[in-house]
């Protein structure tokens, strides 16, 4: 039923992603799905790295645990924006299409008074994205 399931993650917070990684992980062994995890990132210097190739180095790290963990094949794609605060959604949503996701899995945390108001990155992609969408909270 899927293919390519897309994970998006932010390894700032990753100790925040187990429950969605869970389920990403089932969904595809279940499927035979290849999970793809994909970071927005910028170009300067962060708590991930100082260059977007550290920041790539470290979330290929991360697919390379999650392929031992979750025993499925596991495919890191980082992506860097010059304003990841702006940028983020659209950059997702751009990542759905290059990978060809069939599902995209994502942590989301509960909504509050500005959901109402702004759209969260998972509310926008849920509503827009042409392929299925599994908000985990």
């Amino acid at each position: 039923m899927f293919t390519h399931i897309m994970v998006p993650v932010d390894l700032v917070h990753k100790d925040k992603l187990q429950k969605a990684l869970d389920v990403a992980g089932d969904m595809a062994k279940l499927h035979t799905a290849k999970v793809h995890v994909v970071t927005v990132s910028g170009d300067l210097p962060g708590e991930l790295g100082h260059t977007p190739a550290e920041v790539a180095a470290a979330l290929t790290a991360f697919a390379a645990e999650l392929k031992e963990k979750y025993g499925v094949d596991v495919e890191a794609h980082p992506v860097t924006s010059n304003d990841p605060a702006a940028d983020t959604t659209r950059k997702l949503m751009a990542a759905i299409d290059d990978i060809g996701a069939d599902l995209v899995v994502m942590a989301s945390h509960q909504p509050g008074i500005m959901e109402h108001i702004f759209n969260s990155h998972g509310g926008y992609i849920a509503r827009h994205a042409k392929c299925s969408v599994f908000v985990v909270r």
